[in-house]
């Protein structure tokens, strides 16, 4: 099956993009710029990926949502939760509310449709996963498959979402990425921008957590 795949430069799309390569073609690797904090380094590190997977890749501007936005990830402090703190589900909401951005994925995948109707894919490659499908609504199982019957009407090949990431947490996203000699050491997952990943907010936890290979670091 050919695929359309969603490539953050994070740890999870990256995993899914490297699944969607035992089990078929992946014709594009899109990447968003959106005005958030990382962007810079979200694009060098999917850039980075994608060539190294042999996808071409294409990095799209979407300058209006930092306009419509009051995101942290493009503006404001960033949460930096305490570690023990990271499965707290009331610390979860509030960190999720701040970084929120109105329909991001929805607004990602709509575009990512139409690239795979038209070059003749079936599928849409994206990183969800287990842990922020609590409380992030547009990672979970019921999103994937109401965006699917969505894209049955809006999509003349019946385009459909599959993250093969979206059931398993950030430890099993590590595990299968280095079974698929995926380079976790490129990815990008923090929300800042800077030379080095900031190692204190929230997606930088998430991952140390996740290399270590369990619940704490």
């Amino acid at each position: 099956m050919k695929s359309v795949a969603l490539l953050s430069g994070g740890l999870d799309s990256t995993v899914s993009l490297a699944q969607a390569l035992r089990e078929g073609e992946v014709l594009l690797a899109l990447t968003f710029d959106y005005g958030q904090k990382a962007a810079r380094r979200e694009i060098a590190a999917a850039a980075r990926l994608a060539a190294h997977f042999g996808v071409p890749h294409r990095v799209l501007e979407l300058p209006f949502l930092a306009e419509v936005t009051g995101t942290a990830l493009v503006r404001g402090q960033v949460p930096e939760p305490a570690r023990e703190a990271l499965d707290d589900p009331v610390l979860a909401r509030a960190t999720a509310a701040a970084v929120w951005v109105p329909n991001r994925n929805g607004l990602f995948l709509n575009i990512a449709a139409c690239f795979a109707e038209s070059l003749g894919a079936g599928r849409i490659i994206t990183g969800f996963n287990r842990e922020e499908a609590a409380t992030f609504p547009d990672n979970s199982p019921g999103y994937v498959a109401a965006a699917n019957a969505a894209f049955a009407f809006s999509t003349a090949n019946g385009v459909k979402v599959l993250s093969y990431t979206q059931r398993l947490a950030k430890p099993e996203i590590v595990q299968l990425g280095r079974r698929l000699g995926v380079p976790l050491q490129w990815v990008w997952s923090c929300y800042h921008g800077g030379e080095t990943p900031c190692g204190r907010c929230e997606s930088c936890l998430r991952l140390q957590r996740a290399l270590a290979g369990g619940e704490t670091v």
